[in-house]
């Protein structure tokens, strides 16, 4: 299951306030403001004229996209990826020089633009690798350029994807995951539109492999087994041997059962070193190569990493240990610094977090927090040089855009100033934080810009947003649609539900076997406590989601009528059709602890579908043609379930989709539609019926 549908031509992400913006805005009056006099104050103010789509995607386009940057092993230069027109431009600057010193690299004719990505610094920090699609074939390959100055030298000439360039500590090599075998050139990945299956079907597939290529003069081998779909690797100190995070094809669905394994380059002998309980990411090497650090945890998305730092012996001996168990933070990211020392970023109660493992004793240090998002690239929060002690980031929230920030652990300083205050489509921005069978839960809440929030004594509509995965979680970051609704009056509400990162394993875990009943009263009880604490008319709330967000709105309107419109982007309304269709089944097993032929109850409990007909909510659902995380099967059977009870409903297929959409068209269309049917059936204003309990056990 993804976190979440990108919209890339606005930069539609998941979902960080920079340090003093939190509190920019409309603003929250109290509740004794909003009282009596609600229904005649709204009667006697006219709404305010409220943006079009279009125009608020227009400003949100025009935003900065960074989307990797990456500080040299010395820490002495930063080179970083941003999209731009037609494509996608690199930049390197030293540090301490302003943006306007940057020089760019690139291996594309000027005549048109390239898509070029995947940044790697050499050892010694004088050459870049990258991934560039430059030729005429359009398929990436590995390029080298010396950022003093000269072109960029094409490596490698393959005809199937690429993926992670990674040099060797001498600088010899360079190592690059290449898809191989049969239908290798349509791998593109889970979320991406599924290739059509016909013939006999499930007896091959192609299997990610890492092949070594000379730096002098591009030749290459293979070296980890054919058997073997790898997913993550890292280099060790020495470089005579590679961390594997693989397992056996199909490499899509098997991620969720992907085991550690050392590998020896001159032989390709491999070897398993740890069996995790759930799934792993990050390998990291110890300095002195006796140890490989990672993260382990119940991850429901690959690249949507979270859980407890772990250690184990590069030789498998002994058990591996938890060095931050019952820890109340996720690690996400992952770096080994020093002989001691490891640093991850992540996740503490809906915050960006980087702390400091200590490897002997365990227990983390927290260095940093704030309310806005981290990214370096790909998986990472933060890019650090070989010692640790600079870092570069991506920095963003709710109402600024991305810029680049260089230095010290929470010291950082601003490399780039594009323009990103976009503060006057959004009010006021705040952690809420409530009470959900004993625990504590937290989420985002946004309030509508302050041109349209409602007027003293008058109360504004809301849409609550679950998140994908299950396990995810929300950190404030720029997303277009939560500045399209808020700019249109809508309060935005983005809870972390339990099964969300931020709160430590056991909260991950909450939902296990449990789909749906916890999740839901969590969610019930945050818009509890944001009714009682903000001006939000509960005559009128809405509720959306996608992938997983998606079967939560199926769920929710067979569970409860308090919500007025829902809209569910690939949602899941079967569990037991889902098992059969979808080509990643194996992430639900750790999730309903059997197989659906094995308990099939597990399966049926928490199916939207068979709960159909108490569902009266208006109903928009959204998905991709070819989507094959979630079949677009499962919306076809909501929509004909509601349509057969009478209640409204709608579904729009995209065509050539697949879980994420990629044509430009497709993704305004789609945000479109979701804010004029929240338009239709919120902003009127009618009264609705008193609020009906989550559902139990």
């Amino acid at each position: 299951m993804w976190t979440v549908a990108r919209l890339a031509s606005v930069g539609l992400v998941l979902l960080g306030a920079l340090p003093g913006s939190a509190q920019q805005g409309g603003g929250f009056p109290p509740p004794s403001l909003v009282g009596a006099q609600e229904s005649a104050a709204r009667a006697a103010v006219k709404p305010p004229p409220r943006p079009s789509v279009e125009s608020v995607l227009d400003v949100c386009q025009r935003a900065p996209r960074f989307v990797e940057v990456v500080v040299s092993p010395a820490g002495d230069r930063v080179a970083w990826v941003e999209v731009a027109q037609g494509g996608t431009l690199i930049q390197v600057v030293a540090r301490g020089e302003p943006e306007s010193r940057a020089v760019r690299v690139t291996a594309c004719p000027q005549a048109r633009a390239c898509d070029e990505s995947s940044l790697a610094w050499s050892p010694d920090g004088r050459h870049l690798a990258f991934l560039s699609d430059a030729g005429p074939s359009k398929q990436a390959q590995v390029h080298v350029v010396d950022v003093a100055g000269g072109e960029a030298r094409r490596l490698t000439s393959f005809e199937t994807p690429l993926a992670s360039p990674r040099w060797s500590p001498d600088g010899k090599t360079v190592a690059v995951l290449v898809m191989q075998g049969e239908g290798a050139e349509h791998a593109r990945g889970p979320t991406e539109a599924a290739a059509r299956e016909t013939g006999v079907v499930g007896e091959s597939a192609p299997v990610q492999r890492v092949a070594l290529v000379s730096v002098a003069d591009g030749g290459h081998r293979f070296v980890s087994p054919e058997g073997l779909h790898v997913y993550e690797y890292a280099w060790s100190p020495e470089g005579r041997r590679l961390a594997l995070v693989a397992a056996a094809p199909p490499g899509d669905a098997h991620w969720w059962t992907a085991k550690l394994h050392v590998v020896d380059v001159a032989s390709g002998r491999a070897r398993v070193v740890h069996v995790p309980k759930w799934q792993v990411a990050e390998p990291t090497w110890s300095p002195d190569g006796r140890h490989i650090a990672f993260i382990e945890g119940l991850m429901s998305d690959q690249g949507v990493t979270g859980g407890d730092v772990w250690v184990v012996t590069a030789e498998g001996e002994g058990k591996a240990r938890d060095l931050t168990p019952g820890m109340k933070a996720t690690a996400s990211s992952l770096a080994w610094v020093a002989p001691r020392k490891l640093l991850f970023g992540g996740q503490v109660r809906g915050e960006s977090a980087v702390a400091s493992v200590d490897a002997v004793k365990g227990g983390a240090t927290v260095l940093w927090t704030g309310p806005e998002r981290l990214s370096a690239g790909e998986t990472a929060l933060l890019s650090l040089s070989r010692d640790g002690e600079v870092s570069a980031v991506v920095r963003e929230s709710f109402t600024r855009s991305k810029n680049l920030w260089v230095g010290a652990v929470g010291e950082w300083e601003q490399l780039t100033h594009r323009d990103d205050d976009l503060g006057a489509l959004a009010g006021a921005v705040r952690s809420v934080s409530w009470k959900s069978d004993g625990q504590e839960v937290q989420g985002w809440l946004i309030a509508p810009a302050r041109g349209v929030a409602p007027a003293q004594g008058a109360r504004a509509p809301m849409v609550t947003m679950i998140h994908g995965g299950p396990a995810a979680g929300v950190v404030p970051q720029f997303l277009p649609q939560v500045l399209v609704l808020a700019s249109r009056g809508y309060y935005v509400f983005l809870p972390n539900a339990r099964g969300s990162y931020g709160l430590g394993e056991d909260f991950v875990q909450a939902n296990r076997r449990d789909f749906g009943f916890g999740d839901l009263r969590d969610v019930l009880a945050g818009v509890d406590a944001v009714v009682a604490s903000a001006p939000v008319d509960p005559s009128r709330l809405g509720v959306s989601g996608w992938s997983y967000g998606g079967y939560m709105v199926m769920w929710t309107v067979t569970q409860t009528q308090r919500f007025k419109a829902a809209v569910a982007g690939a949602g899941i309304s079967n569990w037991q059709s889902y098992y059969g269709t979808n080509r990643i089944d194996t992430w639900m097993l750790p999730y309903f602890g059997a197989t659906l032929y094995d308990e099939p109850d597990v399966y049926s409990r928490s199916s939207p579908i068979n709960y159909v007909k108490l569902a009266r909510t208006p109903t928009l659902m959204l998905h991709g043609e070819r989507d094959m995380e979630v079949p677009a099967t499962q919306s076809h059977e909501f929509h004909r379930a509601l349509k057969s009870l009478g209640v409204k409903a709608q579904l729009v297929v995209y065509a050539d989709e697949g879980h994420i959409f990629r044509k430009p068209e497709h993704q305004v269309d789609r945000l479109r539609r979701t804010v004029e049917w929240f338009d239709a059936h919120l902003q009127a204003g009618a009264q609705g019926p008193a609020r009906v309990a989550a559902p139990t056990r």
